[in-house]
């Protein structure tokens, strides 16, 4: 009994797991964004300065 309902939990686990592992992309171009916004702030902070 023990065995089947651990062999049960990690199959629900690897089936949760899946969508999380095909956002990996989507993290990724998030990743670039915000990088991309970090520099054009820095960007007009520095056209900024005297």
């Amino acid at each position: 009994m023990r065995k089947t309902f651990c062999l049960t939990l990690t199959f629900l686990m690897l089936i949760g797991a899946v969508p999380l592992l095909g956002a990996c992309h989507t993290t990724a171009g998030f990743g670039e964004d915000v990088s991309n916004g970090g520099q054009a702030i820095t960007h007009d902070a520095n056209k900024a300065m005297p």
